[in-house]
């Protein structure tokens, strides 16, 4: 056994990326305040060809130092907007069709595990704040709540690896 050169994974470049087919999701980050999270964030999207992310709030945008040490070139590839508050980007995803699902821990969420979707459904996720989670004044416009099961005494992932795990869950669930 031996580990794979950068040139044996047949990756593609960022023009490829760019004309690709992508997965029908939009990453919507909510407030989210580490830079490393952000950057994180993008190059899991970029992985999982996620159509686009957008940026709301004091959640920081590209070009950043930060954010290119985790996102690694994915802010290249990875489409993105900024609004100044995650309500906008709502209205705007609805607008154009959207599921929108929060993952976060609410009375009435739903289990990653019993999480499904059709595979022409256009989904909007939404990520919060890595201490207050979603902002309470946009869960009245969420279609759904989900949840990712955990078994130890933290109360929470890092979002970074809250969009690896759902991300990893659609990618199956939509091109299987």
């Amino acid at each position: 056994m031996r580990k794979l050169k950068n040139e044996e994974l047949d990756r593609i470049n960022v023009e490829q990326f760019k004309k690709s087919k992508k997965l029908p999701v939009i990453i919507v980050l909510d407030n989210i305040r580490s830079l490393n999270n952000i950057g994180s964030i993008f190059r899991t999207a970029d992985s999982f060809r996620i159509e686009k992310i957008y940026l709301c709030g004091i959640t920081a945008t590209p070009p950043h130092r930060e954010i290119h040490k985790t996102a690694l070139g994915a802010t290249d590839s990875v489409d993105w907007k900024y609004f100044n508050n995650t309500l906008d980007s709502i209205k705007v995803l609805k607008q154009q069709n959207y599921k929108i699902v929060a993952i976060e821990q609410v009375d009435k969420s739903i289990s990653l595990v019993n999480f499904t979707t059709e595979s022409k459904q256009n989904l909007a996720l939404i990520f919060g704040n890595e201490i207050k989670g979603i902002s309470e004044d946009i869960l009245d416009y969420i279609d759904t709540c989900v949840e990712i099961p955990q078994f130890g005494t933290k109360h929470s992932f890092n979002v970074s690896v809250s969009a690896g795990i759902i991300l990893w869950h659609l990618y199956y669930l939509l091109t299987k």
